[in-house]
């Protein structure tokens, strides 16, 4: 089995750099096309003194924010120790801190922007709230599995600051028997789900952006790191 220190004796400044060109490149034009998606304010309700815009933008900021961070914590943690270094045996709690605020700042700002928008999606409401509905709940469903049988500890890359995770089998229980990622696959349908529920254009964008950027961090961060932990070493 390939153990951290092993990664961190072989790694290189360009094992640390990997895909994250292409991930900064595809922030900037995901961010500008989703705001040029989101419909204007003119008279909307506000919540706190912000219109469904400012939360849209606001939620989209946020999932920026929250993925670089992810992004250069896993990379750092993984290749330097760097959280490990800072804290000791507390990075992971210091590490769920920084992290479990803002992953709920998705679901609550896409929220505040559905509970706002006046703009509509279809006329179809009946089917909104249906579709929207089922939606909530395979992601509620989902999020139980993920709690009850991957847990949250080894949600937060835990396998990038302890040998013993690695190690750890496969899940395959709850939703995880039919997808190995149950998590950015099924959980944030859950986003489009709220969207729907309320009709709310805005909230649309917001999950579809969303849910494509956690999809870009599988892709060029976690996938890679996935790579090199998984290797047999």
């Amino acid at each position: 089995m390939i153990t951290l220190e092993k990664i961190r004796a072989e790694c290189s400044i360009k094992d640390i750099w990997e895909g994250q060109l292409l991930h900064l490149g595809l922030i900037i034009l995901m961010v500008f096309g989703a705001h040029s998606l989101l419909m204007p304010a003119f008279s909307d309700p506000t919540f706190l003194g912000w219109d469904s815009n400012d939360w849209a933008m606001a939620s989209i900021l946020l999932a920026v924010v929250h993925q670089v961070m992810v992004a250069v914590v896993f990379r750092l943690q993984l290749y330097t120790g760097f959280m490990t270094k800072l804290f000791g045996a507390n990075d992971i709690k210091v590490w769920g801190a920084i992290f479990l605020p803002l992953l709920a700042s998705r679901p609550l700002t896409i929220l505040a922007a559905a509970w706002l928008d006046p703009y509509r999606i279809t006329n179809w409401r009946g089917i909104e709230v249906i579709v929207g509905a089922v939606l909530v709940i395979l992601a509620i469903v989902t999020m139980h599995s993920v709690i009850k049988y991957f847990t949250i500890f080894r949600a937060l890359g835990a396998d990038h600051f302890r040998n013993e995770v690695i190690a750890m089998p496969t899940v395959k229980q709850g939703m995880f028997r039919y997808t190995n990622n149950a998590m950015y696959g099924i959980v944030f349908l859950g986003l489009w789900g709220i969207a729907l529920l309320f009709g709310s254009w805005n909230a649309l964008i917001v999950a579809l952006f969303q849910h494509c950027y956690i999809w870009v961090h599988m892709h060029l961060t976690e996938g890679p790191d996935m790579r090199r932990l998984y290797s047999p070493g």
